[in-house]
């Protein structure tokens, strides 16, 4: 690969990167670069899974499946982006969760306890909302935790969408 294709998959990429700044961007191109050179005809025919990934991340990062995953999926769950999980980010993301039954006379009831349940399972310091810290340990203590408000990891028609559509867009650049 040229020093100039290089420099601009750098900039293309650096600027939607939310995880990495530009010179592990430009490690990863490298890295994904030696890949497809030294793999020839089986990298078209296997692509550059999940497994791939994960291992280059943590030759090149030291960067673990539960750093990637725990932190991602923390920021998803933190609507409002400001570093907590709060009750009203639980209540909002849980709300479509539980059927809701005609004789109720509060139906969000339900939900306030499902809110409350998890933040006596989650909340280590007490502080009534969820901060990394708390999130990191009660998934590293019960990993279905993981995705205890919702789905926030892509399922695998997402995963493949999501790297045909990025081969396309680097093969214009």
């Amino acid at each position: 690969m040229s020093a100039k294709r290089l420099q601009q998959l750098v900039e293309a990429l650096s600027r939607s990167a939310r995880h990495f700044n530009k010179s592990e961007v430009e490690c990863l191109i490298k890295l994904f670069d030696t890949l497809v050179t030294t793999s020839g005809d089986r990298f078209g025919a296997v692509g550059f899974d999940r497994n791939m990934f994960r291992d280059t991340l943590h030759r090149a990062f030291g960067m673990t499946d539960d750093m990637v995953m725990d932190r991602d999926c923390f920021e998803v769950y933190d609507l409002n982006g400001d570093g907590y999980i709060s009750r009203e980010e639980m209540f909002q993301m849980l709300k479509n969760s539980l059927l809701k039954q005609p004789s109720e006379e509060d139906p969000d009831e339900g939900i306030k306890d499902l809110v409350d349940i998890a933040l006596k399972k989650m909340d280590y310091d007490h502080d009534g909302k969820l901060s990394f810290a708390d999130f990191e340990k009660a998934v590293r203590d019960d990993n279905l935790l993981l995705e205890a408000f919702g789905p926030c990891l892509p399922d695998i028609k997402g995963s493949l969408a999501f790297e045909k559509k990025t081969f396309k867009e680097n093969r214009k650049l």
